[in-house]
């Protein structure tokens, strides 16, 4: 790594753009003076830092370092006796207090910011400090009268003496006596002292010393003779009063250089923070993910991965810059870069060289999350126009001392950059000497990326194993570039086309078309036809993702239309239900009616009852009410009290006996079996189902007997009725590792099937990362037809890396 480096690849300028974002000056110069990391682990130490800050704004934008300040040089002050200031004090109790509220915040998410909360931990938590500054300075940073019980005392008798002397003096110059003799009847200072003014021809009428005079000469301020005695006594305690703070700062001075460790370490802390703080920031402005970092695979040469995909360079208008595509992996070590001027290649270069520097600083970088970099020792670039006129070097000279510095330093871990390489000389022996450069790059095992104009490179790319081509697309209709780079294919040489398309008139093409070799010509009608048929492959692909972007939207109108179905024939059936309960109720009041009279006409009057105690034969009005009665019972019992929902099945019946702790059971409110792993009073028991424990009621529970226990008798078959429902796919689905696409369609398919099995609430694991998986999935799930609701998981059971869904009952 070196300075220039950093310079051609504009390293200097995202460190600027970085530092826009710190806090404080401490941070600020933290981030300027940020170099990549040749170490794997410590880049992907970086690579978390950054990650868990922008969880951590994500959910707490609050934290901050606000108010610190880089107080290390006013501790060395404090180190070497220096007194400090009230306004020292001030900087410091902000600082400190700084510390205090960010470690809080960070604790509360200890578990899941284990590197922000290994730098908090350093965090200096000095209320002692803090206490003595608030017992010296106010807010306003005026040290107060109860510093110490000495400056309260010098402070109360200096209001008295001032009270003494304001009387005093406003005696005299009220005074009728003394009116004449005044300028103005006004008490003001001189030198410390408190004088009035007169006129200069009334000198000698008040006794008193001169102090001063006005400009003129005409007004004269003296002390008078009566407040000579209190004057002296204020500036006695005045002179006491500025000993009695400098002993007071001074006693201060030294507690703070007594924790000027602590100090020093909080204030290194809070750097680093708010450091990590600019980093998510910066990322979030720059909508960039964090890259996977490896190391170099010596199981293949020469064993570096750059693949970076929709890449863009972070320097140009996020709507203006084209996404590029780079894969060099397996057996690849060299990607040379051939197109037209202005078409890209310089920016497609510097993408790559700048992407990888930012990675190994720990930033992330504007491109997909799938994008994988390897940790580089050394990165070297020669890009842009070389020519010193100090040193009369020409282009080529400029850029070829440049590259002789490159070959001398690079070995098998290196990345080495290169624009327009042999290009400034004689095109035959530039692109020999190119050529020969590339060897010899390839011989040391340095990954290279190379862009040039040269035929014959290209041709080298193709026969040379580990090296490919690439180019910059060109729109020969339109004259302009696309700047999307191309991974396989050369760039086309497009000058007879464009010429053709500026109008030179046919006879000129052909006869320069005469000029260049057959094999060239075939070569690019070769290039053309393989272009083309990538823009048709390219216009199928779009075309169908336009067709599966549409699909997705039927798909969404009929799972609608669907669920606007089963909501309509739940609102039918409960009205179904709601009528039979109605004509059962007046089925049931009239039974009774019924009932009533039948027991009037069997009972006969008092008068018979006595007379005879023979049972009297059923009359006709009783065999009537009995048959109506009869006929309401049948009509009851066709009467259903819901809609079936249920199917019958003939099921073995578990052995009645009392659950204890190893049973295996079956919970029915989740649909899912589990393990007792404790019994608890009352009727609650803790089963292990899965990875989670669950407390239930043992009315929930039904006891299985295990897998080889002997079989159940045939008496031991009952029937049961069991509501009928689909297979449960667990309770439980872990995302972490899928893409955001795979993800979200894993988790559609799973909530379907939960809510077929009818499990009231299930988990899906999508970890922390950089929050974006875990933002997809809960806004799917609040468009979702099946979720009722949602909400994080407990901190001991995953805190916001995992989301509970309850679902929609059927």
């Amino acid at each position: 790594m070196n300075e220039r480096t950093f310079e051609v690849l504009e390293l200097n300028k995202i460190l600027d753009q970085l530092a826009g974002y710190a806090a404080f000056s401490a941070s600020d110069s933290v981030l300027r003076s940020l170099r990549p990391t040749p170490d794997l682990r410590e880049a992907r130490r970086r690579q978390e830092e950054t990650g868990e800050a922008r969880i951590l704004l994500e959910e707490r934008a609050s934290a901050t370092v606000g108010g610190a300040r880089d107080v290390r040089g006013m501790v060395r002050s404090a180190q070497r006796d220096i007194p400090l200031t009230t306004g020292h004090l001030m900087e410091l109790k902000a600082t400190i207090e700084a510390s205090i509220n960010l470690k809080r915040i960070i604790q509360k998410f200890d578990r899941r910011l284990p590197r922000l909360s290994e730098i908090a931990y350093s965090l200096y938590e000095g209320r002692h400090l803090i206490r003595e500054i608030d017992s010296i300075i106010d807010d306003h940073g005026q040290i107060r009268d109860t510093a110490s019980p000495k400056l309260n005392e010098i402070r109360r008798e200096l209001r008295i003496q001032h009270n003494r002397l304001q009387s005093k003096l406003q005696s005299i110059v009220s005074s009728s006596e003394n009116a004449a003799h005044l300028q103005e009847a006004l008490i003001t200072t001189r030198n410390g002292r408190y004088v009035i003014p007169i006129k200069a021809g009334s000198r000698g009428r008040i006794k008193g010393v001169v102090h001063d005079q006005s400009a003129s000469g005409a007004t004269l301020f003296i002390e008078p003779l009566a407040t000579v005695e209190i004057n002296n006594r204020i500036r006695e305690l005045e002179l006491d009063e500025q000993e009695e703070i400098r002993r007071i700062m001074a006693r201060i001075t030294a507690l703070v250089a007594d924790e000027a460790d602590p100090i020093y370490w909080s204030v290194e802390a809070l750097a680093a923070l708010d450091s990590a703080f600019a980093k998510a920031k910066f990322a979030a402005a720059l909508r960039a993910t964090a890259p996977k970092l490896v190391d170099f695979d010596r199981t293949r040469f020469p064993g570096s991965t750059l693949n970076l995909y929709n890449a863009r360079h972070p320097l140009i208008d996020p709507d203006e810059v084209v996404p590029i595509d780079v894969e060099m992996d397996d057996d690849v070590s060299m990607l040379v870069v051939t197109g037209p001027n202005t078409g890209g290649k310089t920016v497609s270069l510097k993408t790559v060289g700048l992407l990888t520097l930012m990675a190994q600083c720990g930033l992330h970088i504007p491109a997909s999350e799938e994008s994988v970099i390897t940790v580089f020792e050394s990165i070297y670039a020669d890009i842009g126009d070389e020519q010193s006129i100090e040193q009369s070097l020409s282009t080529f000279s400029a850029h070829l001392t440049h590259i002789i510095r490159i070959l001398e330093k690079v070995d098998d871990r290196s990345l080495v950059i290169m624009d327009e390489l042999g290009s400034g000389t004689d095109p035959t022996e530039g692109a020999a000497i190119a050529r020969a450069i590339l060897l010899d790059l390839q011989r040391q095992g340095a990954t290279t990326m190379v862009a040039t104009h040269y035929p014959d490179l290209k041709l080298f790319a193709h026969s040379t194993p580990g090296v490919r081509n690439a180019s910059v697309e060109f729109n020969v209709e339109t004259l302009s570039p696309t700047y999307r780079l191309i991974i396989g294919l050369p760039g086309r040489s497009n000058a007879l086309s464009i010429a053709t398309r500026l109008g030179l008139p046919m006879p000129i093409i052909n006869e320069a078309r005469s000029f260049v070799g057959q094999d060239d010509l075939q070569a690019d009608d070769l290039l053309d036809e393989i272009h083309r048929s990538r823009d048709e492959i390219r216009q199928t692909q779009e075309r169908l993702e336009t067709a599966e972007a549409e699909v997705n939207a039927l798909r969404e109108q009929l799972r609608d239309r669907l669920y606007g179905i089963d909501r309509e024939r739940e609102r039918i059936i409960e009205d179904a239900r709601r009528e039979a309960r109605a004509e059962l109720d007046a089925v049931q009041r009239e039974a009774r009616e019924l009932r009533k009279r039948l027991r009037e006409v069997q009972a006969p009057p008092p008068q018979i009852r006595q007379a005879t105690t023979a049972t009297p034969a059923p009359s006709s009005e009783l065999k009537e009410v009995q048959s109506e009665i009869d006929a309401l019972a049948d009509l009851v019992a066709e009467t259903p009290a819901r809609a079936p929902v249920a199917e019958v099945e003939t099921l073995p019946s578990s052995p009645v006996r009392a659950l204890q702790v190893g049973d295996q059971v079956f919970v029915q409110t989740l649909r899912s079996e589990g393990e007792i792993v404790a019994m608890h009073s009352g009727d609650d028991v803790e089963v292990q189902v899965g990875q989670l424990r669950v407390r239930v009621d043992a009315d929930d529970l039904e006891w299985r007997p295990l897998r080889d226990a002997p079989p159940v008798g045939d008496d031991n078959y009952q029937t049961h009725v069991r509501v009928s429902a689909a297979a449960s796919p667990g309770l439980e689905l872990n995302l972490i590792g899928y893409t955001v696409e795979e993800a979200l369609e894993a988790a559609d398919d799973y909530l379907d099937q939960a809510y077929l099995a009818e499990l009231p609430w299930v988990r899906i694991v999508h970890g922390h990362g950089t929050g974006k998986l875990r933002k997809a999935i809960r806004d799917m799930l609040m468009r979702h037809d099946l979720v009722a609701d949602f909400k994080a998981a407990p901190e001991n059971e995953g805190g916001n890396g995992v989301t509970v869904i309850y679902l929609q009952s059927l």
